[in-house]
């Protein structure tokens, strides 16, 4: 047979296109659109909830959002106990002080009403009250053993996507080095995606976590656990992410846009949770540990040089998520470059640092920070291999 016959080709053509295999199983419920807060109270119900502990932190009774839940709450006549006591970037500590309001009111439903920090302490609290122990016992994935409590969460910031995650991202009080506790049994019953609630981030929360947003959908659609699946949430939440978030900083009230931005940073955290992330968060975490850096900031600075390195092996991916929003061609070969100065110009719209030199970050820790950012988790789900060397490579290109 000639080797340019039709049936050779058409074969070649279906191996180069076979589809990787993947295990979806859903298992959060949602519900988008605004307003829908107010059905906080009839889903507890109908979840056989009698009473009910509300994770939030202080900043959202301010804004009116807690007392909006607890209404609805009332409304089915629930009985409420309210956590309020989470920080940023959640410890250990927030979670054992979580874990005995939780115990002392024998406590049948948890609702994580917050940011990502909200959320998974109120994972965090689910593993130890129905698994016992300390969240380090979950470090990993799947080491629960026993069935968790009923979850809802309900975010108030475009960001993290933890409402649509399985894992607790909890940090060490000391180190601040963040733990990944994964399990299926500790995924989100139901996820309430009300853009109402997104209306109160003050500019600093809405660029914070729009970047990293943005990143979620960025390294979802080239990690090496990537699948049909991942990249069809990926580039959704990509064109939904990179298209609104000029326009709520531009016009922060403008509800449709806001809730473009909640639906992708939903659709960006579905994805991680089919693909896992990459370099960029193993990155991340240590100069936020040392420096105080915010997530989103820290994020921010070193996703173009990230992309960068990545485009020897991923040019092509990152060209077509190019051409999603109109930078060049989908198959123009400097499409990666024109991505990554995009996301910077984005940074730089949204009044964020680009560079860690701006930031105060200590040059002669790059070591200590590479050190510390090859252990990070997710590092080993970046397409191109990275080890302490190349990490400590791209902190000098950030700098």
């Amino acid at each position: 047979m000639d080797s340019k016959s039709p049936t050779k080709l058409h074969t070649q053509q279906a191996e180069g296109n076979q589809l990787s295999a993947f295990d979806y199983a859903p298992r959060t419920r949602i519900l988008f659109g605004g307003g829908s807060l107010n059905q906080l109270g009839e889903l507890s119900s109908e979840l056989g909830a009698q009473r009910v502990l509300l994770v939030t932190d202080k900043g959202l009774a301010e804004a009116g959002h807690e007392a909006r839940a607890v209404a609805s709450l009332e409304n089915a006549n629930l009985q409420i106990t309210i956590f309020d006591d989470v920080h940023a970037n959640p410890t250990t500590e927030d979670v054992e002080r979580g874990l005995q309001v939780a115990r002392n009111h024998q406590i049948d439903l948890i609702i994580g009403l917050g940011g990502g920090s909200s959320m998974d302490c109120a994972k965090g609290i689910n593993f130890l009250l129905t698994n016992g122990g300390k969240m380090e016992d979950y470090w990993g994935v799947g080491k629960a053993t026993k069935p968790m409590l009923p979850l809802i969460a309900v975010p108030t910031t475009a960001g993290t996507g933890s409402e649509a995650q399985s894992f607790a991202v909890i940090a060490h009080p000391e180190t601040h080095m963040k733990m990944a506790c994964g399990d299926k049994k500790a995924a989100c019953r139901i996820a309430i995606l009300d853009p109402e609630l997104t209306l109160t981030m003050p500019r600093s929360v809405t660029c914070a976590t729009g970047i990293d947003a943005l990143s979620h959908a960025l390294e979802t659609f080239v990690t090496k656990p990537r699948n049909e699946i991942s990249q069809l949430f990926s580039r959704r939440a990509w064109s939904l992410l990179a298209n609104s978030f000029p326009q709520v900083l531009d016009t922060p009230d403008d509800l449709t846009a806001r809730g473009n931005m909640q639906l992708g940073a939903h659709f960006a955290g579905a994805a991680i949770e089919n693909s896992m992330l990459g370099a960029t968060h193993a990155l991340a975490n240590p100069l936020s540990a040392h420096f105080d850096l915010i997530h989103g900031v820290a994020i921010g600075i070193m996703l173009p040089h990230v992309i960068r390195f990545n485009a020897e092996l991923m040019g092509e991916q990152y060209s077509l998520l190019a051409a999603d929003i109109g930078l060049c061609e989908p198959q123009d070969p400097t499409g990666a470059g024109l991505l990554a100065e995009h996301i910077q110009a984005l940074i730089a719209k949204a009044g964020a640092p680009t560079s860690l030199s701006e930031c105060e970050v200590d040059h002669n820790l790059f070591d200590q920070l590479a050190e510390e950012a090859s252990r990070q988790w997710t590092g080993n789900f970046n397409p191109r291999p990275v080890d302490q060397s190349s990490l400590r490579e791209l902190y000098e290109c950030a700098y």
